[in-house]
């Protein structure tokens, strides 16, 4: 499928397209660390995940030469992006998947509380970290 939207849409700008996903995540990291520091743990978790669901997609354009995959899981995005995550990490994006769903449907369970919030925040920025150490 990528390569035939790459093929539709001529040649793909890859150094563009990863400039795109790393400086969206930049901007809703921002945006979670606002919306948590302001009590909006859910909203904040979910801009979390679309943080480092934009971080993934960078590094699928990067190892693929081609155009990120419409899908919001992240531990497909890893695997895509042959992203070597270890046991602790792989948690953390499975964890982290789950507020692309409650930031959606919050009556789906019950908000985190400050500190799982605060907790995964700081595996978030962790993984942040790492992820842009790879490129």
């Amino acid at each position: 499928m990528l390569a035939v939207w790459g093929a539709i849409v001529g040649m793909v700008n890859v150094e563009q397209h990863i400039e795109y996903w790393r400086s969206g995540a930049a901007e809703d990291l921002a945006i979670a660390d606002k919306l948590v520091r302001d009590d909006h743990r859910r909203h904040g978790l979910f801009f979390a995940h679309l943080a480092l669901e934009k971080l993934l997609k960078a590094h699928v354009c990067q190892q693929t030469q081609d155009l990120a995959p419409y899908t919001h899981s992240l531990l497909r995005l890893a695997r895509l992006a042959e992203l070597r995550i270890d046991e602790n990490q792989t948690r953390l994006l499975d964890q982290i998947g789950r507020f692309n769903i409650e930031g959606r449907y919050p009556e789906s369970s019950a908000a985190p509380s400050r500190e799982q919030t605060s907790q995964t925040m700081a595996q978030v920025w962790e993984m942040v970290q790492w992820l842009t150490d790879q490129f």
